[in-house]
């Protein structure tokens, strides 16, 4: 490591406060206080790190000086394309400064002439809205925007590509704010200020994420700045002035569920600054040896007020290098190059620093693809494709079908601008096609038609002065930003608030030569597995969430593993559990449970009025005289269970196998059944309609067909006979029957009733007799008619289907113990598609179909599946509502697939176990489609599917999909790729999904290979 410290840097003995390196290393400025007013310098890098060209008097070291804030300057930072240089001073204001086109060389204002500006860098916006000292500015990934925070207590965002646009600003702090930080993607902003508190907001909603107080509460006095960082990898958020054990620290804070279980201690007063090298390191490889798979690390510079600066890798427990004395007062910022090997650092006392580092002191900086694929892993591809979403931009289309499905998904941003998440950046591209359609000429008239009007404090007006001329220049506003419109139409991906689990099932955060804080951590927030499970008995939370973990296998990344001390030594049983809890969102007091749990069971019922109107629809009214337990809401029953201990079957793993968990009837029942066959005595499971003298329904609504029983209308030689009657268009007919009728029910072309003699008659709807009697194996428990099919449900837990057109059964008897699996589980409904598909929902929750060419049931719904209550695909979902969005799949979800409704469910689970989660739910869906038949659901499910792999990023599958839906180019024997499903033709449902693979850039070769195949198929 080498130190230098260049004396010909200075603001004439005055403090510095901020120091910033220039993105591409070339030079470098400086903000502080000038003589009368406040000043931003700029110089060159070059006699920094050369001495050759510090001691060459034609090499200018000084680029540029500008006076124009009115008071002290705070803050300096470069924007990441390094057009811009945004300053923030005493005078309220935030400047941003570019380049101007050059000039010639021009003098320092009231300067002798040898301090001559090499460059021109002229002020293009002020942005006015604090009301207090701009203590600290920060741009966000690519430039999207620009945050800054002052001691009026307030922090705002302002839209970085239309200055002086402001989106928000963010108010909860009660104290002075003095640093901000963004997140490696942009997805958190994290502010500190003299309240003692940290605070994390949301990108997506600006709404407060973590609120973090517990670090700061013994902090006493004040500093200048609080200039916290957040790691590379996204990890880690390192704080300024957090105390522990009455001692000065810096505070690590766990971006998985804003943990504070370590620090970086060591300094002996308060830390002022904290700022993180750009670049991941990974351990430096011997020459000739093998390379070891080793763990990433980050590297972080702290800066204290006892004028020492330390430099800590995460993969050592004591500091890298420590410097005392460094400076005569505090250090005030600190600046890294972007190849990560340099950095500099400024004081109080007006001096700064340049430190430089070799390879292997710090290690091997990761490539950005290798850092890509860290931030996908820990925020998903949606948002970390962003980073090359730049190169994309320059990508050339080749295909001018992509070209259209581009610039209609660019139309489409602009019309979307409206809702308040992506509201800042969907309307750039707007901004820029008008831009890039009007000549200058006319950007110029209409800059003179419009004034910009403030009004200050007092309540006067203020016109803001416009700088035509300059137009010329090519020089006009931030507006022209070069930066790319980035964030891709899948903003509206960006989840809402989630803590993401990077601690995999038995790892404690281990710890660096740091003292523990003696929080034992023993308030373990209880996992929404208890709202929604009702998992009340802590044993069982502690255990079904580490099989949680356990069972999805989240790879932490172990970045900070064996280095920190840890707070939770107090309790060693714990923590193993606690690390592994998949944080979620903490329900803190057991009345929140209890709101919680009522939230729940109130949504349940809000979605049971429309299932109830469908089983109305559905023919089940016969039966609306049953045991009163059936008709109870699956929800209601699953209230009712919540008591005592949880069954064994609602402990499996959540996750491990959602869809095969379907588990053996106990053992006692199975003996039963055994008895049941051999005995006369049949022991009924499911309850039967009971007697009525006479009852009506209406089973068709196109034709209206309304049925009519009347039961022992007269006696004939001993036996009493029973008449049904039918009207139907206006046409009756009747019929008699020999055995009192117990159930009903008809569609458009048939008409069944069941008897107590155990007999089925089928009818069709003139009155005809279809089928002789059929004589069933027990009691009926529920009938229903569908289209030309019959289905019959029996006390005895049988279930049998028949198509009376080719009057043969398609289901035989079928029993229902594989799904009744419980003894308490009871059928809560019945209905039959109109492909003939016989469902069953059941009290539990879960509805099964019987699928006839699998022969077997097959699970289509399940309430309490955690991947219904996980999956996010609201971002996927089609505009106006299709068609397939009801069906029989959505009558047995009982609607409660609104996407609004599951948001408001997400639990706080990482990205990229999210993301598994909802294509695991996608994949159920079309599967279930398919089962049942539904082909308006299988399309729909099949374009939400495809859209979600086109916004992650999933090239297999995507591929996988498309190739499935082309079928072999070339017939020939062996195939046995069929050409429809469902009815659809598959190259057709191809046809829809290639404009969604034309949205997104990265799929261009996809895109075109799969069309070409399509046209060429066409052709033939």
């Amino acid at each position: 490591m080498k130190l230098l410290k260049p004396s010909w840097v200075s603001h004439n003995g005055k403090p510095i406060f901020s120091v910033d390196i220039h993105p591409d290393g070339t030079k470098f400025a400086t903000g502080g206080q000038g003589e009368d007013s406040g000043k931003v310098m700029i110089w060159n890098m070059a006699p920094v790190l050369r001495e050759e060209d510090e001691k060459n008097e034609n090499i200018p070291k000084m680029l540029c000086q500008m006076d124009n804030h009115l008071a002290c300057v705070n803050c300096v930072r470069w924007s990441n394309n390094g057009l811009y240089l945004a300053s923030g001073g005493d005078d309220k204001l935030v400047m941003v400064w570019k380049r101007a086109a050059f000039i010639g060389p021009s003098t320092v204002f009231g300067s002798s002439s040898k301090l001559a500006n090499v460059e021109q860098w002229r002020c293009v916006t002020i942005l006015r809205n604090h009301t207090g000292d701009v203590m600290d500015v920060a741009w966000s990934p690519h430039d999207v925007w620009l945050a800054s925070c002052s001691v009026d207590n307030t922090i705002v965002i302002w839209n970085a590509r239309k200055f002086p646009e402001m989106v928000t600003c963010l108010r909860g702090h009660t104290g002075l704010v003095k640093g901000l930080t963004w997140d490696p993607v942009g997805k958190y902003i994290a502010s500190q200020a003299d309240d003692h508190s940290l605070k994390v907001w949301r990108t997506v909603d600006w709404q407060m994420e973590a609120n973090i107080t517990k670090p700061f509460n013994e902090c006493g006095g004040t500093t200048h700045v609080l200039r916290l960082s957040w790691s590379p990898d996204g990890q880690y958020l390192v704080s300024a002035h957090a105390m522990n054990n009455s001692g000065p620290t810096a505070q690590i804070v766990e971006r998985d569920g804003w943990k504070t279980n370590m620090d970086f201690v060591g300094h002996r007063k308060a830390v002022t600054v904290v700022k993180f090298n750009p670049k991941i390191f990974k351990k430096k490889q011997k020459n000739g040896s093998a390379p070891k798979p080793s763990c990433p690390y980050c590297c972080c510079a702290v800066g204290s007020k006892d004028r020492s600066l330390s430099v800590w890798l995460t993969s050592l427990k004591r500091p890298l290098v420590v410097i005392h004395d460094l400076f005569d007062k505090s250090i005030m910022d600190i600046s890294w190059t972007l190849t990560g090997l340099g950095m500099l650092v400024c004081s109080m006392d007006g001096t700064v620093a340049y430190l430089d580092f070799s390879l292997d002191e710090l290690g091997d900086p990761l490539s950005e693809e290798e850092k890509n694929t860290i931030h996908q892993n820990i925020y998903g591809k949606s948002l970390a494709i962003t980073s090359t979403e730049a190169q994309l931009s320059t990508t050339i289309i080749e295909n001018p079908e992509m070209l259209k499905y581009q610039q209609e998904r660019q139309t489409s941003a602009q019309n979307n601008s409206g809702p308040a998440g992506a509201g800042g950046e969907s309307s750039t591209p707007k901004l820029n096609s008008v831009m890039n359609g009007e000549s200058l000429e006319d950007i110029r008239k209409n800059l003179l038609k419009k004034q910009v009007e403030t009004r200050t404090a007092d309540g006067r007006r203020r016109i803001t002065p416009l700088c035509i001329a300059q137009l010329d220049t090519g020089d006009f506003s931030p507006a022209l930003f070069n930066s790319v419109p980035i964030l891709p139409s899948s903003l509206s991906n960006q989840l809402p608030p989630q803590l993401s689990c990077d601690s995999g099932p038995g790892q404690a955060p281990a710890s660096l030569g740091l003292r523990p804080s003696h929080d034992a951590m023993l308030a373990l927030p209880p996992p929404p597995n208890m709202a929604a499970k009702g998992l009340e008995d802590s044993k069982d939370v502690i255990k079904s969430s580490l099989l949680l973990t356990g069972a999805s296998k989240i790879e932490p990344m172990k970045a900070l593993d064996s280095r920190f001390t840890e707070r939770s030594k107090a309790t060693p049983g714990v923590t193993a559990a606690i690390c592994s809890t998949t944080s979620l969102t903490p329900l803190d007091r057991p009345k929140d449970v209890a709101s919680a749990l009522k939230e729940v069971k109130a949504k349940e019922d809000t979605s049971s009025d429309s299932e109830d109107k469908m089983a109305a629809i559905n023919k089940n009214l016969a039966l609306c005289k049953r045991k009163p337990e059936l008709l109870m809401d699956a929800a209601e029953v699953v209230e009712k269970r919540k008591k005592g201990r949880p069954r064994k079957d609602k402990m499996a793993p959540p996750i491990a196998q959602p869809f095969t968990q379907i588990t053996s009837p106990p053992e006692r029942e199975t003996v039963r059944l055994v008895a049941s066959t051999a005995a006369p005595s049949i022991v009924f499971k499911l309850p039967t309609p009971s007697f009525q003298k006479a009852f009506s329904l209406q089973v068709g609504m196109e034709p209206s067909v309304f049925l009519e029983v009347e039961n022992e209308v007269t006696a004939v030689a001993g036996s009493r006979l029973s008449q049904l009657r039918c009207s139907r268009d206006g046409h009756d007919w009747n019929t008699l029957l020999s055995s009192s009728v117990l159930a009903a029910a008809g569609s458009s072309d048939v008409v069944a009733v069941a008897c107590e003699d155990r007999m089925l008659s089928v009818f069709s709807s003139c009155g005809r007799r279809l089928l002789p009697s059929i004589q069933l194996p027990a009691p009926v428990s529920a009938l229903d008619c569908s289209a030309h099919y019959v289905m019959a449900l029996t006390a005895g837990a049988t279930l049998s289907v028949w198509d009376v057109h080719k009057q043969k059964a398609l289901v035989k008897n079928e029993s229902l113990t594989t799904i009744l699996s419980g003894s308490e589980v009871t059928v809560s409904q019945s209905l039959l598609t109109q492909q003939g598909v016989p469902v069953i929902g059941l009290s539990n929750g879960k509805s099964f179909c019987f699928s006839w060419s699998l022969e077997t049931w097959t699970l289509i719904a399940d309430r309490g599946d955690c991947l219904v209550q996980c999956a996010d695909f609201r971002s996927c979902l089609p505009t106006q509502d299709a068609p397939g969005s009801s069906g029989p799949l959505a009558t047995m979800q009982g609607r409660s697939l609104n996407a609004g409704r599951m948001a408001s469910r997400l639990s706080a689970a990482p990205h990229h176990l999210q993301q598994g989660m909802t294509l695991a739910f996608l994949e159920n869906q079309l599967a279930s489609a398919l089962t049942l038949q539904s082909a308006p659901e299988y399309r729909y499910w099949l374009l939400i599917y495809a859209r979600f792999l086109v916004n992650e990023g999933s090239d297999f599958r995507l591929r996988e999909l498309c190739k499935e839906l082309l079928g072999p180019v070339h017939k020939s024997a062996a195939t046995a790729w069929e050409t429809t499903t469902l009815g659809l033709r598959k190259r057709e449902l191809l046809r829809e999904v290639l404009p969604v693979i034309g949205e997104n850039l990265r799929f261009q070769r996809l895109f075109t290979e799969y069309q070409d195949q399509l046209e060429l198929l066409r052709n033939k």
